[in-house]
């Protein structure tokens, strides 16, 4: 109502700062309303959406500044989605480079690839299943590289930033004119978050890049009047097996969809001591060593350097063909933080 909320109980009404600022079913003389405030939490909007922050006010910062909430609207796709698991299973995921190959591949990408033409169609993704990964700590939290070797001189990379405290960029191809996409995992409660995805172009609208621009998570299909995708546990993320004899990896249509079904059936939180970390898994135990140092700091009173400075997520991904040898943080330094 107006410049608050009201109750519908006894007319209660709340502005948005949290101050009573009516309260009709007291006597007029009262000041009652004086002593009453409801929580509020101060927020801003940008990139089409609504941002809170929940800290204390006095340390309030300023406004995160990922590149896709600085563009013009019709320049970005941003959308949202519920799914059943604790945020960390979903950073995990988007960190992980090495299940491309595997959960959102092709049966195809999978058969011999001895054929030159075979391995064109199938993409650098299908030569070097067993990426190497290199992490470096950044000042907006890691730059993790995965590194595939293409032939004795040369290296595919694909470069993901991963920015404090949930953020990714997704990495593309090489020399590719494309978008940008990425996921932000916002978490509702322990074992529950919203996916938040973007996917933005830099100089171009996105109805350029095709009717359904951007990352398959922004046309997953929802149950009605839910922001829950159709595909779920109930169903079985309605997988088929066939396609998945014939055509794709999974059966399940939509890679988003093929995410939530890997780390919706995980459980809600998964039991951490029965599982077995390899060397693929260098972005993960980096990712989990930071936010713990970080929590750390925290209960000692010092605050994380990243959340005071927004600035710090306006970077990119990147994905690239080098000489073998190369450091991959000084080739990607220039696409990463290009958008600066």
């Amino acid at each position: 109502e107006e410049n608050g909320l009201r109750c519908v109980y006894h007319g209660w009404k709340f502005d948005t700062e949290g101050a009573c600022v009516d309260m009709p079913n007291e006597p007029a003389e009262s000041n009652f309303k004086h002593k009453i405030r409801a929580t509020a939490y101060p927020t801003e909007e940008a990139g089409g959406v609504v941002w809170a922050y929940m800290g204390p006010v006095a340390t309030k910062p300023v406004l995160p500044r990922p590149e896709w909430t600085l563009v013009p609207a019709e320049q970005r796709v941003v959308s949202r989605y519920h799914q059943e698991n604790n945020w960390v299973q979903g950073v995990e995921g988007g960190i992980d480079s090495s299940h491309v190959s595997f959960l959102h591949s092709s049966v195809e990408s999978h058969r011999a690839v001895a054929d030159k033409t075979q391995l064109e169609r199938s993409g650098l993704m299908a030569i070097d299943k067993a990426p190497e990964f290199r992490v470096a700590t950044t000042d907006f939290g890691l730059l993790i590289g995965a590194r595939r070797k293409v032939d004795d001189a040369s290296d595919y990379w694909r470069v993901t930033p991963y920015t404090l405290p949930f953020y990714t960029v997704i990495p593309n191809g090489p020399n590719q004119d494309t978008h940008f996409s990425g996921h932000g995992w916002v978490p509702m409660d322990d074992e529950n978050v919203w996916l938040l995805s973007y996917s933005w172009s830099p100089t171009r609208p996105m109805s350029d890049f095709g009717e359904k621009p951007g990352h398959p998570a922004h046309y997953a299909p929802m149950q009605p009047g839910t922001r829950k995708p159709r595909q779920s546990r109930d169903n079985d993320y309605e997988i088929d097996r066939e396609d998945q004899r014939t055509k794709s990896y999974t059966g399940i249509e939509n890679g988003s969809i093929q995410d939530r079904a890997i780390q919706e059936t995980m459980g809600a939180i998964y039991d951490r001591t029965k599982e077995h970390l390899g060397s693929a898994d260098t972005a993960i135990i980096m990712m989990r060593r930071t936010l713990m140092k970080l929590a750390r700091d925290l209960e000692n009173g010092i605050e994380p350097y990243a959340a005071a400075h927004g600035e710090l997520l306006t970077v990119r991904s990147a994905g690239f063909v080098a000489p073998a040898g190369i450091s991959f943080v000084e080739a990607s330094e220039p696409l990463v933080r290009q958008s600066r």
